[in-house]
């Protein structure tokens, strides 16, 4: 039941270039009704669907929500980016750098995380912190010059 659940939310998801945004979230709406309220899974659909339909204050709670119920990975690190994306999205700053920071370091997603941290710090007004992250995040993987490009985004913030 619960592989096949997920299978027909990722068949909406694989299909968005052929609807239009009000029909991909109708679509995942229709697949959170059929979850309990407080399923953490379902939650975070709810709100990637509005996030991907630019309802970001609509998204931002329930992101939150599905968090506080305990959304395990592999959507817990996918929560944490989207809410910080979109909080960058709504201007609250200092709550999406915030999130973004509860990344693992370790994590897969890590890069993707401190790209969106370099574009928050950007729209927060601070470009040389934005490139300093974006510096720092890209400097392990330079198999040559990555101790140099990481020294100058240390100077920069």
């Amino acid at each position: 039941m619960e592989q096949h659940w997920r299978d027909r939310v990722e068949h909406v998801w694989d299909r968005t270039s052929e609807l239009s945004d009000a029909e991909v979230l109708a679509a995942i709406d229709a697949l959170v009704a059929e979850r309990p309220d407080d399923d953490a899974e379902a939650l975070f659909e709810a709100a990637s669907g509005r996030d991907y339909a630019g309802l970001e204050a609509e998204a931002a709670p329930l992101y939150r929500e599905a968090l506080e119920a305990g959304l395990d990975e592999p959507f817990r690190t996918r929560a944490l980016i989207q809410l910080g994306s979109t909080l960058r999205n709504l201007s609250d700053y200092d709550a999406s750098l915030e999130v973004l920071d509860g990344v693992d370091d370790g994590h897969p997603l890590a890069p993707a995380a401190a790209a969106f941290r370099a574009l928050t710090l950007r729209d927060a007004g601070r470009p040389d912190d934005a490139l300093a992250a974006a510096l720092t995040a890209l400097a392990p993987t330079l198999p040559e010059f990555g101790g140099a490009v990481a020294r100058y985004a240390r100077e920069l913030s």
